[in-house]
């Protein structure tokens, strides 16, 4: 092997470089100490040996006539042009042969300041480009050195990262050699050393939560993953919420999340020091996901005092009010940043003392909430549907199955009323909803709902449903509504 071969593969190890990258600095090198000596490198031309054996260095230059050379290194007198070649005409290019080992030494040094620069640089561009592809991911380190400010830098190998003390959990300290693991938030050039790079690390990210549960729970990183994580809100060191959906019908969100005896989320809590962490279900009705957000607690009621600005009233039991509220009110002021809502949370006393009170109850505007009527006769509530009823009644809100809904949400079944315009057929036209279980929406209907028609529909059909009022055309032998039995008896001509 030569000489030549073997400092390139060298270079290539102890660099950590590609061919490409090795012959491109020597080229550079070679040009560099050219000009030194030349004062130009336009014209110079470095070839290599298809096998790396050898290299070779010319200068390219311009055949001109001897009168009109003027001592220009891109040119060649033709005089001095015969001597070479007695084919040399005025216009032809010569590649003049360079040796290397004539330079003197101030041009050869300036030749290996420009390799070790071009060196750095390109180890400088292959790091960032390296860990730019692990921004939004975890990597892993040792702890280098930790500054009085609490600041640490951590050893990644090629590389060094920074985990200031903003970015740390409160609850987590660190020992020299500690081996961790970061969420990488941004990667940039070094302002301080412009031969080095600037990985910034968090361990209070949201997002280093999120990789987490990737990390963990199989269903979120599959390639038709089972559900998807909505929103995360954390207060790094103390509590974190986490509000999951499921993308497949048959998949529970929040119970694939906890794992199995709560395995999978107290591996994901062991990572961050025991942080408390709460998946909730995420819910399209905002309502509905306040009072999963709350959790722990039990809400009660939720009124809605200013539906424009999003604010919110939560009632619940007087037992509950501290564990709704959180630690300095930590639990709610994390569920007003995972619902974009403002919630304050009240008892139904506290509430009942507020000027707010009775603007809310006449707003209609509640959800969880039993007429007053019904609750003192210990009775089921019954909420009244009209077909021109604005907003509708949630499904959600009526005592069905949970998987039942869920099912009509994703068909965009969410009210009563959107519910009442699906015919049987077309219901069962949607593949996922069963007889037994349209059979059963209709009952909780019925039990809980008193449906006031439009009166001029039931003019017009001139009969209507013994049992729920419904309007029916003469012929019909069962409700379109209730599905009771119908028959129609011929009128007597004796009594017409």
């Amino acid at each position: 092997m030569s000489e030549f071969k073997e400092a390139v593969e060298a270079m290539m190890n102890e660099k950590g470089m590609t061919r490409e990258l090795v012959l491109e600095t020597i080229e550079q090198t070679l040009k560099a100490t050219f000009k030194n000596k030349y004062k130009t490198d336009e014209n110079a031309v470095v070839t290599f040996a298809d096998d790396l054996s050898s290299f070779d260095l010319s200068a390219r230059r311009t055949v001109v006539d001897d009168d009109d050379y003027d001592g220009n290194f891109l040119e060649i007198p033709l005089s001095e042009a015969l001597e070479i070649t007695d084919e040399a005409e005025v216009g032809d290019e010569l590649l003049i042969p360079i040796d290397p080992r004539t330079f003197n030494r101030s041009s050869v040094q300036t030749g290996k300041q420009k390799a070790t620069s071009r060196i750095r640089e390109i180890q400088k561009e292959e790091l960032y480009s390296e860990f730019r592809g692990k921004v939004g991911e975890i990597i892993n380190g040792y702890v280098q050195a930790i500054h009085e400010n609490g600041d640490i830098m951590v050893d990644l190998g090629k590389t060094s990262g920074y985990l200031p003390r903003k970015n740390q959990s409160p609850r987590e300290t660190y020992q020299k050699n500690d081996k961790i693991r970061c969420y990488v938030e941004s990667v940039k050039p070094d302002e301080k050393n412009d031969k080095n790079i600037r990985v910034l690390l968090s361990r209070a990210h949201e997002d280093f939560i999120k990789k987490l549960f990737y990390l963990n729970v199989p269903e979120l990183s599959a390639k038709e993953p089972g559900l998807e994580i909505k929103s995360i809100v954390r207060e790094a060191g103390y509590r974190t919420k986490v509000a999951v959906w499921p993308i497949k019908s048959d998949v529970d969100a929040v119970g694939t999340c906890v794992g199995l005896k709560g395995a999978r989320i107290q591996a994901v809590m062991n990572e961050i020091d025991g942080e408390r962490i709460d998946v909730v279900r995420w819910d399209p009705n905002p309502l509905e996901y306040i009072a999963n957000a709350l959790s722990p607690a039990k809400v009660e009621k939720i009124y809605v005092t200013d539906y424009d600005k999003k604010m919110a009233v939560a009632i619940v039991d007087p037992g509950q009010l501290s564990l709704a509220i959180g630690k300095q009110g930590l639990n709610v002021r994390l569920v007003n940043r995972m619902c974009d809502w403002i919630v304050d949370v009240k008892t139904q006393e506290d509430f009942e003392s507020m000027d707010i009170f009775e603007q809310a109850r006449n707003a209609a505007e509640a959800a969880f909430d039993i007429p007053e009527e019904a609750e003192a006769q210990n009775e089921e509530p019954v909420i009244e549907y009209t077909s021109d009823t604005e907003d509708g009644i949630p499904l959600a809100d009526l005592p069905l199955d949970k998987e039942i809904i869920r099912k009509l949400e994703i068909h965009d079944i969410l009210t009563v009323e959107e519910f009442l315009e699906y015919s049987d057929e077309e219901l069962a036209d949607l593949g996922d909803i069963s007889t037994e279980e349209v059979e059963t929406i209709n009952k909780v209907i019925r039990e809980n709902i008193d449906i006031v028609e439009d009166e001029e529909a039931v003019e017009e059909a001139g009969f209507v449903c013994p049992n729920c009022g419904h309007p029916i055309e003469e012929g019909m032998t069962e409700c379109p509504n209730c599905h009771i039995g119908l028959s129609f008896e011929a009128a007597d001509d004796d009594q017409e």
